[in-house]
């Protein structure tokens, strides 16, 4: 059980100390930029499996997609979201009309840990609009997954690939 307790410490640190030599502001703070906008699509990078071993073996994942409005003041439209597969092909639409989301307010996807459609390279795309300019909202993807003791977690962030929502 200590040998356990021991390489779950280190595998812990080790991918810690990865995150770090990656991105060091990523994982200690927030970004110093107050980004404003009146709509923007953001691209979020989905592992729904991750290779591991020497055999490459998959460890599937699940996926939460969380979209969080910043302002303090305004409400904010989630007019859609989209997921795609590693080839780029669109697998599901999310929303059937917008989410309006209060200030402060979250909408989520998940996707469950046994969903291999996307595969390892799928992604969001998520389009979003606001009737002034405000706090442009936080949007990324927690990937979970445990199997056999072993656990993985990380955030993937979004990407706005462009201003304004069309």
């Amino acid at each position: 059980m200590l040998r356990r307790a021991t390489l779950n410490r280190s595998l812990f640190a080790f991918f810690l100390l990865l995150a770090c030599s990656i991105h060091p502001a990523a994982v200690w703070s927030a970004s110093n930029e107050i980004r404003l906008s009146r709509g923007q699509t953001v691209y979020v990078p989905v592992y729904s499996n991750v290779f591991s071993g020497p055999r490459n073996l998959p460890f599937q994942l699940a996926a939460t997609l969380s979209v969080r409005n910043t302002d303090l003041a305004e409400s904010l439209r989630v007019t859609s979201i989209d997921y795609y597969d590693t080839k780029g092909a669109l697998v599901r639409r999310y929303l059937d009309k917008p989410v309006s989301l209060p200030p402060l307010g979250t909408t989520y996807v998940h996707i469950k840990e046994k969903d291999e459609s996307g595969g390892f390279g799928a992604n969001f795309i998520v389009r979003w609009q606001a009737d002034r300019v405000i706090n442009a909202p936080i949007i990324e993807c927690v990937m979970i997954g445990a199997t056999s003791g072993q656990g993985i977690s990380f955030v993937s962030p979004g990407q706005e690939i462009r201003e304004g929502s069309r």
